[in-house]
């Protein structure tokens, strides 16, 4: 195995365990059992765990931002880029995780300064892509906004991560979708 493979497992897994358990839920044993390796392995690939925090939101924050770069260049309506944009969420429930970022917020307090920083930028990089697709939707009469786009993109993030964690405590991801349908109906005139 490469060190490049060995990396990406480091990733992968630990992704996985922060999206069901949290960042403080896992330590560098678990995953160095998972993989079958010995920590000092981790150690080489990530000095600390904070390291590892920041590559992980770094990983995450760059494959999110590719899929909102192809929801954005659809030929879709707005409404329609909005929808794509709540299956990103949807996809992640449904896998029995949590969005990554979503999971270090609740834990915001307790996290390195770098990684809080990285969580916040995320969560900026999403309202301002939002703010994007709902004032084209504005412009093009595909939505009827009831307020400003910024705070429409607050609300719309804020509003999906809340609605991930209540449909995660009742085990039921219809649960969010119901959640989701509705809060976009809100906020953008359209039927849920």
């Amino acid at each position: 195995m490469t060190p490049t493979d060995t990396r990406t497992r480091i990733l992968d897994v630990a992704e996985r365990l922060v999206q069901t358990r949290g960042f403080n839920g896992f330590s560098y044993a678990d995953v160095a059992s998972e993989l079958g390796i010995a920590k000092p392995s981790l150690h080489y690939h990530f000095a600390t765990k904070a390291d590892l925090g920041e590559a992980l939101i770094r990983r995450y924050a760059e494959r999110f931002a590719v899929a909102l770069t192809s929801i954005a260049e659809r030929p879709d309506d707005a409404r329609r880029k909005l929808d794509a944009y709540v299956a990103l969420y949807t996809d992640v429930l449904r896998d029995q995780r949590m969005c990554l970022c979503g999971m270090l917020a609740a834990e915001y307090p307790t996290l390195p300064a770098p990684m809080r920083a990285a969580v916040t930028t995320f969560f900026d990089d999403n309202e301002a892509w939002l703010e994007r697709v709902l004032d084209d939707g504005r412009e093009q009469g595909a939505l009827r906004l009831t307020g400003p786009s910024d705070e429409a993109a607050r609300i719309i993030v804020g509003g999906l991560e809340g609605a991930m964690l209540v449909a995660r405590s009742h085990g039921d991801p219809a649960r969010f979708e119901t959640a989701a349908g509705r809060l976009l109906a809100d906020l953008t005139g359209a039927p849920a």
